[in-house]
């Protein structure tokens, strides 16, 4: 005999929500659960592929974010130009592009991997349009301006005073369009030296030919010495590089440059002075995440010369945002 059906008692609340809870202590409810959701009666099949779908996707776009944040950073460093000497023979008379051992080895110091960008000339063998400065900066992950021969006066609409002053145009075109195109791409930029005048001079700046000539209270920028001449510096309070070495009482670089910035291009900020006579030692681009410019040499600093400034968290600030820059 069957059991009798229970009347339906109409006006009676439903249980507590707590009553409602399933009990994962039973066995039947704790096989339910476990069972996937493509077993449950009730379950659309297609709403399911997509789950499982979804999830593929998520699995493989979190594998990839690590092995990029694994893999070792390419950093460009572009290249010195040493040009043929007229009536020479041999290497001298043709030219060279080539990398200061001493910039390559500061930057690899971090675990990097670093690759010169070489110029394409109108007498190469390679077309301008078969490999682009623009295809360095899309597989690179950011690009130091090494030192060297002074930037020409023509590239901000001036003529040299005098003519050993006249600078290296051709090197100047390159890298102005190097430059543009890391920045384009959103990687960070380091200037050394010529670097950071180049990048001035890339926002329209100008600068002085030749400090003792155009400024004659400042004191002395560069001398027989080379990388041994040092002067004091000065942070401008609260730029980015003060918030980097915060840490640090005493300021004193190198100084191995006759010309510097005069006028500041636009959108540029200051970021460090000569102590002695307020000349422009550091400079940065306010509208992407790392474009500096620094006057001195960081790479000539030796590790545990304590009277010289540490740069290590400068290079550190620009690693990290190559790194951030690449995803």
């Amino acid at each position: 005999m069957s059991e009798p059906t229970k009347p339906t008692i109409t006006g009676v609340p439903d249980p507590a929500p707590e009553a409602r809870k399933p009990d994962l202590a039973d066995p039947i409810v704790r096989q339910h659960s476990d069972t996937p959701r493509y077993q449950i009666a009730g379950e659309a099949p297609w709403r399911t592929m997509w789950d499982v779908f979804s999830a593929r996707i998520r699995a493989l776009s979190n594998q990839a974010v690590r092995n990029i944040s694994r893999r070792t950073l390419k950093i460009g460093i572009s290249a010195r130009i040493f040009h043929p000497e007229p009536g020479s023979l041999g290497l001298r008379s043709k030219t060279c592009q080539y990398l200061e051992e001493s910039i390559a080895q500061w930057v690899m110091s971090r675990d990097v991997m670093v690759f010169m960008v070489p110029t394409v000339n109108g007498n190469s063998l390679l077309r301008h349009s078969n490999i682009r400065l623009r295809d360095y900066a899309k597989h690179l992950d950011g690009l130091v301006l090494q030192g060297g021969a002074d930037v020409s006066p023509k590239s901000y609409s001036e003529a040299a005073t005098k003519p050993e002053w006249g600078g290296d145009q051709a090197r100047d075109m390159y890298e102005l369009e190097l430059l543009h195109e890391f920045i384009e791409a959103g990687k960070p930029v380091l200037g050394i030296c010529r670097g950071c005048q180049l990048i001035n001079v890339a926002f329209g700046g100008s600068l002085y030919q030749d400090i003792g000539a155009d400024v004659p209270t400042a004191i002395e920028h560069v001398n027989a010495l080379y990388d041994q001449h040092y002067h004091e510096l000065r942070f401008v309070e609260d730029s980015s590089l003060a918030r980097l070495l915060s840490t640090q009482s005493r300021f004193l670089v190198n100084s191995i440059h006759h010309q510097a910035v005069k006028t500041l291009g636009r959108d540029l900020t200051i970021e460090a002075v000569s102590g002695g006579d307020n000349i422009i030692e550091a400079i940065r681009y306010r509208k992407a995440n790392f474009v500096v410019g620094l006057q001195w040499h960081p790479e000539f600093h030796q590790a545990g010369v304590t009277d010289l400034l540490d740069c290590t968290p400068i290079l550190d600030g620009f690693l990290r945002a190559a790194r951030e820059t690449r995803f």
